[in-house]
């Protein structure tokens, strides 16, 4: 291989771990997708982990043994992003200019059932895209050598779930997380001299575990604690590069050390038609480091120095009952993002935000309800700066420097569906009657 293939390589493989690592702003921080529940979305998913609907066996396996009998929930989620790039005048490939869009709308479903099996004891399965990208770029603009070309990032994540009622107050749930992930990533290089490509393909497995526990400690308040573990996953791909002289290929391997979540959620009712919400969560972000990336000699090709920060969300927000089918919500959040600017990129524009989000939920019949919720996130202004050895991912000799800004914003509609297999049980005597 030649020397600039080799760059192209190097590149190449810094720009998958890039891929799998990164979410445009459309996501939760770092890169994680937070858009697993539409009843959630409506209040910023304020109080999620303490329950409310079956999608937040997400957050807390435990909360299942709020739905009696065969209960399913589905959930589509268009997620609208908005991110441009602007070049600083200072950066040697200012000329080139910078971009338009580079965030792709997509769509994010998840599906969740639960089974009582008795009256203490709750099977349940969800199935998530929990982390994702899609973004182009063009071929050629001011930051080329560190984001170029179309880019992707699909997971797929199966639970199966059990959940335990000890007593009228206290739950308990763990389950098994089973992932799997596609990615594929074009890389540019050499703005300023030839250009060259790299396209890049990989996949592989990852597992972890959930854990949760529910308190109910008066019949108006819940509470709900949960646990996503980490998830170390490992992603086998090929690499080509197409330079202008000779065209190669080979393949690498890279584990990234996905972070665990803690969750913390509250419902307080302080009457008949209101109750307030919130949530504190954690994202152990701080454990991903620096990931390595191997060749197929097992030589190390290059480092993935992602060097992020914790993560922090906070929330609070207000559910309403409207009527006997009718239930209204909203809320407002927080977020703050684990990536600094000390190791910011253009593929990872990731920062700060505010979320303001409405929803509700429409009775239909016993069996059958809707979820329709928006949200707006107010993304902090970004800056990245790559032009000194100050930033781990420049490389002095092979990328040309670039410093600029990133203009953010997202759009988020999400709609559920919750259907109950069998009959649910009447009311009590006392409640059809009471006048």
């Amino acid at each position: 291989m030649s020397f600039r293939a080799m760059k192209t390589a190097l590149l190449a493989c810094g720009g998958m771990g890039v891929l799998l690592a990164a979410t445009v702003d459309a996501n939760a921080g770092g890169f994680a997708l937070r858009e697993q529940s539409a009843f959630g979305q409506g209040s910023s998913f304020a109080g999620v982990a303490a329950g409310g609907a079956l999608s937040s066996m997400f957050w807390n396996p435990a909360t299942m043994t709020q739905f009696a009998g065969i209960q399913t929930e589905s959930v589509i989620t268009a997620i609208v992003p908005y991110s441009t790039n602007m070049a600083n005048a200072s950066s040697p490939g200012f000329a080139l200019g910078g971009t338009g869009n580079t965030a792709d709308s997509a769509y994010v479903p998840s599906m969740y059932m639960s089974y009582q099996l008795n009256q203490n004891i709750w099977l349940g399965l969800s199935v998530n895209a929990p982390f994702g990208l899609s973004v182009e770029f063009p071929g050629v603009w001011a930051g080329r050598d560190y984001a170029a070309g179309d880019s992707h990032l699909r997971t797929y994540n199966a639970t199966p779930s059990i959940a335990y009622r000890v007593n009228d107050w206290l739950s308990v749930g763990a389950g098994v997380q089973i992932q799997y992930a596609d990615a594929a990533l074009s890389h540019g290089v050499s703005v300023i001299a030839l250009p060259e490509v790299a396209s890049i393909a990989g996949n592989g497995w990852g597992y972890g575990f959930t854990a949760g526990v529910t308190l109910t400690p008066t019949p108006t308040t819940m509470i709900g604690l949960g646990y996503r573990s980490f998830i170390d996953q490992k992603i086998s791909g090929s690499l080509t590069t197409t330079p202008i002289t000779l065209p190669s290929s080979g393949s690498v391997s890279t584990t990234l050390n996905l972070p665990d979540v803690v969750s913390l959620g509250i419902r307080q009712r302080i009457s008949p038609q209101w109750t307030l919400l919130g949530t504190v969560e954690w994202t152990n972000w701080s454990r991903i480091g620096t990931s390595n990336v191997v060749g197929a000699t097992g030589a190390t090709v290059t480092t993935l120095p992602f060097q992020y920060e914790d993560g922090w969300f906070f929330s609070v927000g207000a559910e309403y009952q409207w009527s006997d089918r009718l239930t209204v919500r909203g809320g407002v959040a927080y977020e703050k993002s684990p990536i600094t600017d000390d190791v910011r990129i253009p593929l990872l524009p990731d920062n700060d935000r505010y979320w303001v989000s409405v929803g509700g939920t429409y009775q239909l019949t016993p069996k059958i309800s809707f979820d329709l919720a928006y949200s707006h996130l107010f993304v902090k202004d970004t800056s990245v700066d790559l032009t000194s050895t100050a930033n781990p991912w420049y490389m002095p000799g092979i990328t040309v420097p670039y410093s600029g800004t990133v203009d953010s914003h997202i759009d988020i509609v999400s709609v559920g569906l919750k259907y109950r297999f069998d009959d649910p049980a009447p009311p009590p005597a006392s409640k059809l009657y009471h006048k």
